[in-house]
């Protein structure tokens, strides 16, 4: 059978609560000797904290405890305190005390909170809290009557707020409230995001140094930035406005001036003096979006006003003070641009404490939904006009939007300015699937891709084909030329070998450059099921130095100069 683990507290004297030299004391409650007096709380040492000014009020104490409770071991320990109401002081002092203080395993702690000034208390409850005091917090008071009058009541104060299922469920509520905030009410499913999204609510809410997000363009930095601001004010962290600035936008002498500001008179055309944006931003938060465009001079500037809260506006003798919170964005590799000389290694050292990459809407596929509902409130609230679409069209749209075709290059904008059309091209308050058809039609050409009817022929050859020119009908007509034996999987050649291809489509004679290009290609055309797929095989290397990458459309059209076409080199 184990042994109890022996009970130790730990306590303030209270020089006036424990005070008490005639035999009256007796007949009142004293919270030090009252402790121990009590039947189901069996102490073995009392490690009783005192200044030295209350030695014997201390020695009276120890000899009261003694008759009462003589299994109790009394300890008096020093401690020295000029003014108990010093936080920083008695804070320290405490610490002290738990830093030397020989806790073991085999012992159960107690803090008892009920005696020494209430700065005393605050100070052993935040001791207790970080498990610097290893103790639970034990509470006691006064009885109005009874025979244990004078002994009081007890009880113990729980720190495990897990265990208390009422604050739990609140502390869950606000936590899910913070990060509903952080994502707009949006409802998103991606896991990765919605894990960034938690650990980013955690930073807002404890921390006050700067943020970096990283991504693509258009993948919701200035949003977030501003949602984050939202949040922190909701907390009271902060009190001053939100500023937000591209610094792509500020070029030459007007960016020190629209960062920094300026006195009167500072530069030419400088009738009167500016505030600038981080004075505004005092109290608050300032985001910098693309902050990789800053210059040298407004970078080594804003370092400063990082690491002091001070800077020098342009044309000015002495420095302003501005506390504010720093939000940067950028869609560039800011240690390539260190590396490469553009940006200061101090700076991105300093801003690069929380750093978050937000992904595009390419890598969040399953985010799209959510927010396509999300896009129509927005239009709907901003147009005082509610549209819907139809189911139809919303799993046609969605069909594509959720395929590798749509590539979302400028990732919510694209979402955005695709529901703008849509909504207001929409009859009756209602986007059918015409309009759909004809939205993603619009996409295609904005991303460079082939349209839906060049899809439709690939994946379904010879439907609604129609000949490219007229020296490919000519091919298609000549006897033996268009007619080809199959195999069984759709693949073989047309007649014969690859190195006979040429002939037997009855292409005419070729320098022997053209016919030596014009073999590998077909070739390749063969070994791959669509158009687009043979485009990729083909250019896979210089498609990366383009912007746009319509390989299909390339290839068809190379072959439109031999007169052939996809359906038939691969029939």
């Amino acid at each position: 059978m184990s042994r109890k683990k022996p009970t130790v507290v730990i306590g303030l004297l209270g020089s006036q609560l424990d005070r008490g030299f005639a035999p009256a004391r007796w007949e009142r409650w004293r919270p030090s000797v009252g402790i121990c007096q009590q039947e189901d709380l069996l102490i073995d040492r009392f490690e009783l904290l005192c200044q030295p000014g209350d030695r014997r009020l201390a020695r009276q104490v120890t000899e009261d405890i003694a008759q009462i409770s003589p299994s109790t071991e009394v300890v008096l320990r020093e401690l020295p305190l000029n003014d108990p109401w010093d936080f920083e002081e008695v804070f320290g002092a405490l610490h002290d005390f738990s830093r030397t203080y020989p806790f073991k395993d085999d012992e159960d702690y107690l803090l008892h909170l009920t005696t020494g000034t209430h700065v005393a208390q605050i100070c052993m409850f935040l001791l207790a809290e970080s498990r610097h005091l290893p103790a639970r917090l034990l509470q006691s008071s006064p009885r109005k009557k009874g025979p244990m009058r004078a002994a009081g009541g007890w009880r113990l104060i729980d720190l495990d707020l897990s265990r208390y299922d009422r604050l739990a469920a609140r502390f869950a509520r606000e936590q899910h409230e913070a990060t509903t905030l952080l994502k707009g009410g949006i409802n998103t499913r991606n896991t990765a995001f919605n894990a960034l999204i938690e650990k980013i609510e955690i930073v807002a809410q404890r921390s006050l140094e700067p943020m970096l997000l990283t991504g693509p363009t258009g993948a919701g930095k200035t949003q977030l930035a501003r949602r984050i601001y939202d949040l922190k004010k909701q907390r009271r962290q902060i009190s001053g406005p939100f500023v937000a600035i591209n610094c792509a936008t500020l070029r030459g002498d007007g960016a020190m001036s629209a960062l920094f500001g300026h006195r009167r008179g500072a530069f030419t055309g400088a009738v009167g003096a500016r505030e600038g944006l981080l004075k505004r931003a005092d109290g608050g938060v300032v985001f910098l979006d693309e902050i990789a465009e800053l210059g040298a001079d407004e970078q080594a500037m804003l370092l400063r006003a990082l690491e002091t809260g001070r800077f020098l506006p342009v044309g000015a003798d002495e420095e302003i003070e501005s506390d504010f919170l720093l939000i940067a964005g950028t869609n560039a590799d800011l240690l390539k641009e260190v590396h490469r000389g553009g940006f200061r290694a101090d700076l991105l050292a300093r801003i690069n404490l929380w750093s978050f990459e937000l992904p595009g809407l390419a890598r969040r596929r399953e985010d799209i939904e959510p927010n396509l509902d999300f896009e129509l409130e927005a239009f709907a609230e901003r147009h005082g006009q509610r549209v819907r679409i139809n189911l139809e069209a919303h799993r046609r749209y969605l069909d594509f939007a959720l395929s590798d075709a749509a590539t979302w290059t400028a990732n919510f904008r694209d979402l955005n300015a695709s529901v703008i059309r849509m909504a207001t091209l929409a009859r009756a308050g209602v986007i059918d699937e015409a309009v759909v058809v004809d939205e993603i039609e619009r996409l295609r050409v904005r991303w460079g891709l082939n349209s839906a009817r060049a899809d439709a022929e690939e994946t379904h050859p010879g439907v609604g084909h129609h000949p490219l020119n007229a020296s490919a009908d000519a091919h298609m007509a000549r006897p033996g030329v268009g007619h080809h034996t199959a195999a069984k999987d759709g693949r073989s050649a047309v007649v014969g070998e690859v190195e006979d291809v040429l002939s037997e489509l009855g292409v005419g004679e070729l320098d022997d450059f053209d016919a030596v290009q014009l073999r590998h290609v077909i070739k390749v055309c063969r070994q791959c099921a669509t158009l687009s797929e043979a485009g990729r095989a083909l250019f896979a290397h210089s498609r990366t130095r383009r912007k746009s990458r319509n390989d299909a459309d390339r290839l068809r059209k190379y072959l439109q100069k031999f007169g052939l076409d996809w359906d038939v080199i691969t029939r």
